[in-house]
């Protein structure tokens, strides 16, 4: 593995909780949306990560000694099947005939929790990202003085 394969796969990292992180953002933005395109509330959305495998034979070769691997990646966006959740407001425009709405399947607590997991994920790459350039840094200047 070269500095060059650590900078891709912590790049990869970065941009896959950006991506979560953007999610979460979402769905705290929409906690109380009563109705979206669909006509039903807003279902929560996760983000499903995947390990990056190469192709090559030396790039699984090498994974399978311990060195290296390809990353992470968002394989796909799902929608939360948990319930929404029902309050009794019969003033509300989207009340039914008994007087209760239906609210977004999300836990304001459980996205925050998720959003300080994302950012320290995030916080993680970006620290291996600089530890690696300074790595390449202290390389360089061993290089020139010898």
């Amino acid at each position: 593995m070269n500095f060059l394969d650590s900078l891709a796969i912590s790049s990869t990292g970065l941009s896959a909780q950006r991506l979560r992180m953007n999610l979460i953002s979402s769905n705290m933005a929409n906690v109380n949306t009563t109705r979206t395109e669909t006509g039903e509330p807003y279902k929560r959305k996760d983000a499903i990560f995947e390990a990056v495998q190469s192709g090559d034979f030396k790039a699984v070769l090498d994974e399978h000694l311990g060195e290296g691997g390809g990353g992470v990646k968002v394989a796909r966006v799902i929608e939360d099947d948990k319930p929404f959740v029902e309050k009794y407001d019969p003033g509300h425009p989207d009340a039914d005939e008994k007087g209760y709405i239906r609210l977004p399947n999300v836990n304001i607590v459980e996205e925050m929790v998720n959003m300080i997991s994302a950012s320290r994920s995030f916080e993680a790459n970006a620290t291996a990202i600089r530890a690696t350039k300074d790595m390449t840094a202290i390389a360089l200047e061993i290089g020139k003085t010898t």
